[in-house]
């Protein structure tokens, strides 16, 4: 699939994203879209699939569905731990069929408007991945990546997140679970800033000057996408914020991910029915 090997195109050419708690790595951003052109004779000629839909990815438990035609090429992938969580699973199945259908909707008209306009028409892409945060007695994170491509220059990669609450049975957004944005963002706006520069730095290969310039400048992480983690099993003990393209350096740097630990000041922030489920990741004291 051209898609697929757009990704792996740029897997060997970019870092990927940090772990937060005990998921894999996250895949290298992407930034090159499919490039197969339609061969359909009219905007209503079927998208024959050559993909396998609602295939179940490599025995795991977990689901990966992939379709791939003429029109567009479609991905979404659901984990193991979600799987056995018949709520969740249908929620996710939910906004897998939404997704797509969304796509070729989309797909179709803009295949009819390449056409009005004597224009070559490239495939449509989706590809989202759910995978584990983490996996605690009362709580599982989840984190997404999403890619799209819309017939532009390249794609564009996004993020998502959700906490499911095993007693409840029910989601929540994780920035939910703090008392607003201003108390998160007062709580790890500091080490976060210093370690986005970092990285920054690492990056470009030289300090940054930081305030001075678009991409120097720091972020308020909750404004990013937030997501919990645990080095324990336990606890959620780890915070990670997800910075799209664009957010935090130009788009050739692609994605940012910054780790950092729940400490006292953020358990401070958190709203107090939610504290259980956090503790503070302590340093171990220098010798």
């Amino acid at each position: 699939m051209a898609m697929r090997s757009a990704i792996f195109l740029m897997a060997a050419a970019t870092v990927g994203l940090a772990a937060c708690g005990d998921r894999a790595g996250d895949p290298a951003p992407r930034d090159q879209g499919p490039a197969a052109a339609s061969t359909a004779s009219g905007d209503d000629a079927p998208a024959a699939d050559s993909g396998a839909a609602g295939a179940t990815d490599g025995g795991t438990g977990g689901e990966k569905t992939e379709i791939a035609n003429e029109l567009f090429e479609f991905s979404f992938e659901i984990p193991a731990e979600a799987a056995a969580i018949p709520a969740l699973a249908a929620a996710l199945r939910a906004e897998r069929g939404k997704a797509r259908a969304e796509l070729e909707t989309q797909a179709r008209e803009a295949r009819r408007d390449a056409a009005a306009s004597d224009f070559p028409y490239h495939a449509y892409a989706y590809d989202k991945s759910w995978e584990r945060v983490a996996d605690l007695p009362d709580w599982l994170s989840l984190s997404a990546t999403i890619y799209t491509f819309s017939g532009g220059a390249h794609g564009m990669t996004v993020f998502d997140s959700l906490v499911w609450d095993k007693r409840a049975d029910a989601p929540l957004d994780p920035i939910a679970m703090f008392v607003d944005k201003a108390a998160l963002n007062a709580a790890i706006k500091q080490p976060f800033c210093a370690e986005l520069d970092r990285q920054r730095a690492e990056k470009r290969g030289e300090p940054i000057a930081s305030g001075v310039g678009e991409f120097n400048k720091c972020l308020d992480p909750a404004d990013s996408t937030i997501i919990l983690g645990s080095s324990n099993g336990r606890k959620f003990d780890r915070i990670g914020v997800l910075i799209t393209p664009y957010d935090a350096g130009p788009y050739a740097e692609g994605a940012y991910e910054v780790t950092l630990p729940v400490t006292d000041a953020v358990i401070a922030a958190i709203k107090p029915r939610f504290r259980p489920a956090f503790s503070s990741a302590r340093r171990p004291r220098a010798s």
